[in-house]
């Protein structure tokens, strides 16, 4: 399994999904400058992949 660590569809995605902060949108839209934006990122990935699932089972 090949990881693309510059792909940034789920970022554009999750914008859609729901209301986040400003500096929540800034950095899904810009991405991480530095470690702390990097592990900020991370907790937003794991928040975008529950609501996912979730979205996906109410669909089935």
């Amino acid at each position: 399994m090949s990881i693309k660590w510059n792909d940034k569809s789920w970022q554009k995605e999750f914008l859609n999904m729901k209301s986040h902060s400003p500096s929540d949108a800034k950095l899904l839209m810009g991405g991480a400058k530095g470690l702390k934006d990097a592990w900020r990122l991370g907790v937003l990935h794991v928040e975008y992949e529950r609501i996912k699932k979730i979205q996906d089972q109410q669909q089935q």
